[in-house]
């Protein structure tokens, strides 16, 4: 065997790679050092071509269909495409499948008629037939040679690859047991003369199994079939999802003309128009037009929103009876929609922390019933009646063939691939298995207060100023200040500006105190804009300004105070609207025993008054943003199960350290990056929605697990002949291969139903 030195490829030197041991890489083709599998070319990083992947061992890629090494399952596309081409592994298999089907149909007649004869010639004393018992065997072994050695060759092939690799798998016992009673039956046929008399039945005859052989590869191949298509509706969600992106944009030139455009071919920064009816081609921004619209397909939210010159509007969503110009944002892998189709597929093929059970029970699995297979035929053999030997054969392959640990397999990934797609069609986006799994146990949500339980969009309320100073100089420093921040309250402070047509000054030395204000330069004055805090750590006495400030902050105004020159010009006062939703969605956690805290660098007064008004259950107020991930961390060690919702960049740590990080999608990209649960539009109900998946995820997995131990722990002693004694039944070898696909073909079944689940 040719050996490889692994290595890390860089650049873009051509590599190989192990297609089970993906650490192990090489610049020449050649031999895996650990499992001694071929290396197969390593898959271009440009994605182009559709990469395949195995859905229970997500380590295995490879750059075509084929079956995984470990547990010779088919694999199927790493992403989800619009191509409805039928997948080449069921193409194959359904193909195997059918000429099986008119193979074995006469075989199984033949085998169970037998007492058949076609007589050609009759007469006094004497008969002449085409057809006897001892002529059966040959058509049935003519008949049954194909489907055993083409129909079944696919399973050869994977069993073969498991034993070379010691990944023993489901494959290993198909092949085993198809091989034992096909081999048994051909050399009954062609040399009955070396079995001895425990072999024979009560005429003499050494019994074939050719219809055994065939059904049973009839039957798993049906179960591929069936296992396949199933599968492929897991990923339906994600599909219809890639359905709704249009495929052409209108584009307005810089000359005013118009031409419909490929919309690979749509930049950032173009202008594109959006008519009536059309779907909105890419995220971006309207700066023509007004219209409605409707954004269900991506939040969940039945109600069309208007939408104007400034607003943003999403991909994919639809406009309603109004025409639009739009400038493009984001395209092609950078919109909304393609985001939410890749962490809904990475969702679905990451493992959750439940499957360890089964990864644990599935390596000593196949041995053991290899090893059970082996004491049946043993016992069978020495205390079996006659004919013993060949009860032993049969039952041991009823053993080998009936054990699926494909069932076991199964039942944790299909449930979190439906369950991931569903959660995307009602606007919730986990990020892993783990965030499905974990959510359910949430006790305490911590939830930042702008932009989760507000609007994100504050306005500016109140500017009072000083005796020495006006409300136009106040509020004037106030907006050059803020110019170079990206608070969310600046926004508010600037839009108030322009809105009174004030001028901004340039800001020299500009310093930002995270949590507290921002301080800089305007001509020759040194001027701060703050909470209280930054007013105290600069040194200014505010002593004038606290009334006033404080029955704001009693009206739910957040206050920042001005100061020029170390001296108090006055306030600004911001109110961020609570949104429509916070009050249902805190009453929704409320009733599900959820217990909320408003985790905020607001001030107390401030930060009571929204609490107030939606009942939260306790309130932390004037939190610096490193102080929040403490703050989290404080609770857990409290012993509560904590899920931390932010939108912020300052919100990430706190998002990370909780044991599920919830972001809102109207927030950062770094908040969503660091959370295992995102809510597409913001809103916290999508939190109810998705806790009560998770319960109906992990409840449906159980009940996989459950059916799948139960099924093994019962059909594998009925195959061994335990009521053999106490009711004179066996199974045969073909009811055990339709059990075999039923057990799989019915866990994931029951993982579909979770498209139906009402949450």
């Amino acid at each position: 065997m040719e050996t490889v030195t692994p290595h890390i490829p860089t650049g873009n030197d051509p590599a190989y790679v192990c297609p089970m041991c993906s650490e192990v890489t090489a610049n020449e083709a050649g031999d895996c050092p650990k499992c001694g599998m071929t290396l197969e070319p390593a898959l271009p990083s440009s994605g182009a071509r559709v990469e395949w992947v195995c859905p229970m061992h997500q380590q295995i890629v490879r750059a075509e269909s084929g079956d995984c090494p470990i547990c010779g399952m088919a694999l199927e596309p790493r992403n989800s495409t619009l191509d409805d081409a039928e997948n080449p592994e069921l193409r194959d298999m359904s193909r195997r499948f059918w000429v099986c089907v008119a193979l074995t149909v006469p075989v199984f007649a033949l085998a169970m008629s037998e007492s058949f004869y076609a007589v050609l010639i009759q007469g006094p004393g004497f008969a002449v037939s085409i057809l006897s018992p001892t002529g059966t065997r040959w058509i049935e072994l003519a008949m049954s040679t194909p489907v055993v050695l083409w129909g079944g060759w696919p399973f050869f092939v994977r069993a073969w690859r498991s034993v070379a690799t010691r990944n023993l798998n489901m494959f290993t016992l198909i092949g085993l047991g198809i091989a034992v009673a096909y081999t048994y039956s051909l050399v009954a046929t062609l040399a009955p003369w070396l079995f001895p008399a425990s072999f024979r039945s009560m005429s003499g005859q050494v019994d074939v199994y050719f219809e055994a052989a065939a059904v049973i590869t009839t039957l798993v191949l049906l179960g591929q079939v069936m296992e396949l298509r199933a599968r492929s509706q897991t990923n339906a969600a994600v599909r219809a999802l890639l359905r709704l992106a249009p495929k052409v944009a209108r584009r307005v030139n810089a000359d005013g003309s118009e031409e419909d455009v490929n919309l690979d071919d749509v930049r950032v920064g173009d202008h594109l128009r959006v008519r009536p009816g059309e779907k909105v081609p890419v995220d971006g921004v309207v700066t023509e037009g007004h219209s409605s619209i409707d954004e269900s397909m991506i939040t969940g939210e039945p109600i069309p929103l208007e939408k104007g010159p400034g607003d943003s509007v999403v991909g994919a969503t639809v406009n309603g009876t109004g025409s639009l110009v739009i400038e493009a944002r984001r395209v092609g892998s950078e919109t909304l929609l393609a985001q939410i189709v890749r962490m809904v597929g990475e969702a679905s093929r990451s493992r959750a922390p439940i499957q360890r059970l089964a990864d644990v029970v599935s390596g000593y699995f196949v041995p053991a019933v290899i090893a059970a297979s082996i004491v049946t035929f043993v016992v069978w053999a020495l205390a079996g009646p006659a004919p013993a030997m060949a009860y032993a054969i049969v039952n041991a392959v009823a053993v080998l063939i009936i054990a699926c640990p494909c069932a076991l397999g199964l039942a944790t990934p299909m449930s979190i691939m439906v369950a991931s797609g569903k959660a995307a069609t009602f606007g919730v986006l986990f990020r892993n298995a783990e965030a499905i799994e974990t959510l359910r146990r949430v006790d305490t949500l911590v939830v930042d207060k702008t932009g989760t339980l507000t609007e994100g969009r504050p306005r500016l309320q109140e500017v009072e100023a000083v005796a020495d100073f006006d409300a136009s100089t106040v509020l004037g420093v106030a907006a050059s200040l803020e110019r170079a921040s990206e608070h969310p309250l600046a926004a508010a402070i600037i839009e108030g500006a322009r809105s009174r047509s004030l001028a901004f000054e340039t800001v020299a030395d500009f310093e930002s105190f995270p949590g507290k204000g921002v301080s800089g330069r305007i001509g020759t004055q040194r001027c701060a804009l703050g909470n209280l805090a930054l007013m105290n750590d600069l040194g200014i006495d505010t002593a004038q300004l606290l009334p006033r400030a404080q029955a704001l902050r009693d009206l739910g105004r957040t206050v920042m105070f001005v100061a020029i020159d170390a001296t108090p010009a006055g306030l600004v006062a911001v109110a961020d609207s609570i949104k429509a939703t916070s009050a249902e969605a805190v009453s929704a956690l409320h009733q599900s025993g959820i217990r909320i805290v408003m985790l905020t660098g607001d001030n107390e007064t401030t930060a009571n008054a929204v609490a107030a008004q939606l009942g939260i259950d306790e309130v932390i107020a004037s939190v610096l943003p490193g102080q929040k991930a403490e703050v989290v961390a404080r609770l857990q060690n409290e012993g509560r199960f904590v899920a931390m919702a932010g939108d912020g960049v300052n919100d990430a740590p706190a998002l990370a350290r909780a044991q599920v990080g919830i972001a809102m999608g109207s927030g950062t990209d770094v908040a969503m990056e660091s959370a295992g649960v995102t809510l597409i539009k913001g809103d916290l109900r999508g939190i109810v929605r998705a806790r009560r998946l998770s319960e109906a995820t992990m409840g449906n997995i159980r009940q996989n697990l459950i059916f799948a131990f139960a099924y093994n722990v019962l059909g594998i002693p009925i195959a061994a002949g335990v009521l053999y004694p106490f009711t004179g039944l066996l199974l045969s070898p073909m009811i055990a291969a339709a059990a075999m696909s039923f057990s799989s073909v019915s866990v994931i079944a029951n993982a579909l139903r979770l498209r139906n689940a009402r949450v």
